[in-house]
């Protein structure tokens, strides 16, 4: 733990919250990390700041949790800091020999950026710039405008497991079909055609068609989601002669029919996106710990990091977000008010393991759920349990891994990996690993 934390962790741009979580001058949030925490708060002049949660003083943490105050003050001997981290009052300021902190003291600072709505932090002086340090990621992603979502589910658990067993899975498809179930009949998970990349900086992902899998037909008799996706968008789905037909083909005509009829069902934001990211579901690892299943209609974003003591241990959190929807696309009522702002899209990654019920397929079609901007809901996993309403997400099945995994790669009987061609991109992350804990990041 000790040498990841030196030799990576402090290294590299970490992800701290969303920008829409501090508009106005005071607006505050608290990132912990391990044994380390750090408030990134908005200036009077609209910039960011961030740093360490650490009084000036003698090293009292200042806040806890996220809010929103004109100043700091530390709840041991109240030094107040203005907003830039400046000590502006002290008790007895005249008793200091070497003199008064007004003027003299303030926070230490941590390196703060933004990428399209996402707020990062480092903690090494010497990092390449954020643009820099997520290369190509922010080219590749520019239409989707993240910034524009609205997170409408944000929630926090603590797993029994390292914390790179999610580095390992997120990277790789091969557990899909069989983990997730639900997934092969909307998302192609045939791995032959799949397109998979690796960055310099570590960063990595595989790029999928947003259509059945030809491997994963569903039998004769059941309704199929595609199908239902199709006919949503005013595809007749009775012109496809066979499954690989409705695959192939469907696909293709669920690009056009996006491009056709995104303004009158009020999804003007593929107004920026190609053909290719209306049907197309890339899957973004960003190194070290955050995962990203990109779709048109919203995007999950997963970021896990270790527990401060215990490496059996880590906290795993998970942002569902999606856009805003306008107009009267079918789901949406005809109230005679403005409800552009009131509904959105979901990302098409959630769904129940029994077969394919009405809830998978009410998220992947074009009906629109009424959500809203949310805070942190901490959670006791507590065996699952404590998130039985999650019971249906596909994060929740990779979430009843953990323990099998933690206890069955302690076994003697345990060897070495033997990893398929299409986990590369799990051997690429401990290799990238592998060069910073040796003093050696990508440049």
């Amino acid at each position: 733990m000790e040498k990841e934390w030196e030799h990576m962790w402090t290294k590299v741009w970490l992800i701290a919250g969303r920008e829409v979580q501090v508009k106005e001058a005071g607006d505050y949030i608290v990132h912990d990390l391990v044994t380390e925490s750090v408030i990134i708060v908005r200036q009077k002049d609209g910039s960011l700041k961030g740093f360490y949660n650490s009084c000036a003083h003698r090293g009292q943490r200042l806040v806890d949790c996220n809010s929103s105050q004109e100043s700091f003050r530390c709840p041991y001997h109240d030094w107040q800091f203005d907003l830039a981290g400046n000590v502006i009052g002290c008790p007895d300021e005249d008793d200091y020999p070497q003199g008064t902190p007004i003027g003299n003291r303030r926070l230490v600072e941590v390196r703060v950026d933004i990428w399209d709505g996402f707020i990062f932090y480092t903690m090494n002086d010497g990092a390449p710039d954020l643009l820099e340090y997520l290369d190509p990621l922010p080219e590749i992603y520019k239409n989707h405008n993240f910034k524009d979502q609205i997170r409408a589910q944000w929630v926090r658990v603590e797993l029994d497991v390292n914390w790179k067993f999610f580095c390992d899975n997120f990277n790789e498809s091969y557990h899909t079909r069989f983990v997730h179930p639900q997934v092969p009949s909307v998302i192609d998970q045939d791995h032959f055609t799949s397109r998979y990349e690796m960055f310099p900086k570590g960063h990595a992902r595989i790029i999928q068609m947003g259509r059945p899998s030809l491997r994963d037909k569903i039998a004769e008799g059941e309704d199929h989601p595609f199908k239902m996706i199709l006919e949503d968008w005013g595809i007749d789905v009775t012109k496809y002669p066979d499954y690989k037909s409705l695959s192939e083909d469907g696909w293709l005509d669920l690009k056009k029919a996006k491009r056709k009829s995104y303004k009158e069902k009020g999804y003007f934001h593929y107004e920026n996106l190609s053909d290719e990211e209306l049907t197309e579901s890339p899957f973004q690892f960003i190194f070290p710990n955050i995962a990203m299943g990109v779709q048109a209609d919203g995007c999950i974003l997963l970021n896990w990091f270790p527990h401060p003591s215990d490496p059996e241990k880590c906290f795993f959190d998970l942002w569902d977000m999606g856009y805003s929807i306008g107009g009267a696309a079918k789901g949406i009522g005809k109230t005679g008010r403005d409800e552009s702002q009131e509904f959105t899209s979901t990302s098409a990654g959630i769904g129940k393991s029994d077969s394919y019920d009405q809830e998978f397929i009410s998220r992947t079609k074009v009906n629109p759920v009424k959500l809203q901007e949310v805070e942190l809901d901490l959670r006791d996993y507590d065996g699952g349990k404590g998130v039985e309403d999650l019971w249906d997400h596909v994060v929740y099945q990779d979430w009843q891994l953990t323990d099998g995994l933690r206890r069955g790669v302690r076994s003697k009987g345990y060897q070495e990996p033997y990893l398929s061609a299409q986990e590369s991109r799990v051997r690429f992350f401990h290799e990238t690993l592998h060069d910073y804990l040796n003093g050696k990041p990508p440049k």
